[in-house]
């Protein structure tokens, strides 16, 4: 994994647990020494991440990126195409969630950003492991997405309304 790539994901585990990470744990995910989670973190300041050093871990106090909920409608074979088309952009599909008639609102976390993850992802449901929560809706589900600017959300929404994911409003 390469620099950006290992500091993005340290942000986005910052911002979806909301709770302090240590630089061991980080260091064991991400595969590289806690010295270098350091410089990572170090230069994540640098560039207007608001993280704080705790006995206990990192923790994001709060961050510059934008978030956008997309209303989405599509089928199973478009899903890895719509993850590509956002993260390929600069977007994080942060999660997944539908509104059921009965239960209400149904959410997943998903953090996807990179196409290994859409990969990784995509593997997971074509073998079988799960299904898409998508389809309890016939297809109709949300994404909250986040980026480093709205104009990225601009661009993912441009592109996703012309490849006619964007579900049409009622």
């Amino acid at each position: 994994m390469k620099a950006p790539e290992r500091r993005k994901a340290i942000i986005n585990a910052l911002i979806t647990e909301q709770k302090p990470i240590s630089g061991g744990r980080f260091s064991k995910e991400l595969g590289v020494s806690r010295q270098i989670i350091v410089q990572d973190v170090s230069i994540l300041k640098a560039e207007g991440y608001d993280i704080i050093s705790t006995h206990y871990g990192y923790l994001l106090h709060s961050t510059p990126l934008c978030e956008r909920v997309f209303k989405l409608h599509h089928t199973t074979e478009n899903t890895e195409e719509e993850l590509n088309t956002i993260v390929d952009l600069g977007g994080t599909v942060v999660d997944v969630f539908v509104w059921h008639k009965v239960y209400g609102k149904i959410s997943a976390s998903l953090n996807i950003f990179s196409r290994l993850h859409v990969k990784q992802f995509i593997e997971g449901v074509r073998t079988g492991k799960s299904t898409e929560l998508m389809n309890v809706t016939g297809g109709y589900h949300y994404h909250t997405v986040r980026a480093e600017s709205s104009d990225i959300l601009d661009l993912i929404e441009k592109a996703l309304t012309e490849k006619g994911f964007i579900a049409p409003e009622i």
